[in-house]
């Protein structure tokens, strides 16, 4: 099961005592603000145990990230096969999902870079997506910074997400051939 280190963070398999502080950050408003809702404890609860399990079955998946000597649980960054039905599928994306206090550090790239290399180095990918809301500007910004290209043509409907605004997403490419290994 693969650990990834960066100078600042541990990728690593979920524990028990992640659970606490993934609901926390899964029920707050600001950090779900472009999801269709907040999570409920039992909802979060069953993501975490998906994301666990599923690491120890293939070996990567959504790593809980910890700051080392700080935090224990700031989030996850990490790498997922999504199972829905779109025009780019199927595929390996890249994502995560940070408490507030640990916006702004430049966390999510450092740990979606270290997360990119394992995909392309380990996996031996061709390719990495990522997709979000136009509104999610915090995240598009990360996929820029890890060298993600947007092409509007290629934005879609998200298939498990209701009409309304949030439904449309961008589509962002990351092919082996341009990865430069940021951080």
């Amino acid at each position: 099961m693969a650990e990834l280190t960066t100078s600042r963070l541990l990728l690593r398999q979920w524990r028990d005592a992640d659970v606490e502080p993934f609901a926390a950050l899964n029920s707050d408003p600001e950090v779900m603000r472009h999801f269709t809702a907040a999570l409920t404890r039992s909802e979060s609860d069953a993501f975490a145990a998906l994301v666990e399990a599923t690491i120890a079955e293939q070996g990567w998946g959504l790593w809980a990230v910890e700051v080392v000597d700080g935090p224990r649980f700031i989030g996850f960054v990490g790498l997922n096969r999504p199972s829905f039905e779109a025009h780019f599928m199927p595929a390996v994306e890249i994502g995560w999902r940070l408490a507030r206090p640990y916006w702004s550090n430049g966390y999510a790239t450092e740990a979606a870079s270290a997360a990119a290399a394992f995909g392309f180095d380990e996996l031996r990918l061709d390719e990495i997506v990522s997709f979000t809301v136009p509104a999610n500007e915090r995240s598009r910004r990360v996929m820029e910074r890890l060298g993600m290209t947007h092409d509007p043509a290629e934005d879609f409907d998200h298939p498990r997400v209701p009409e309304g605004p949030i439904r449309r997403h961008v589509l962002y490419r990351l092919p082996r051939e341009t990865w430069g290994g940021r951080y």
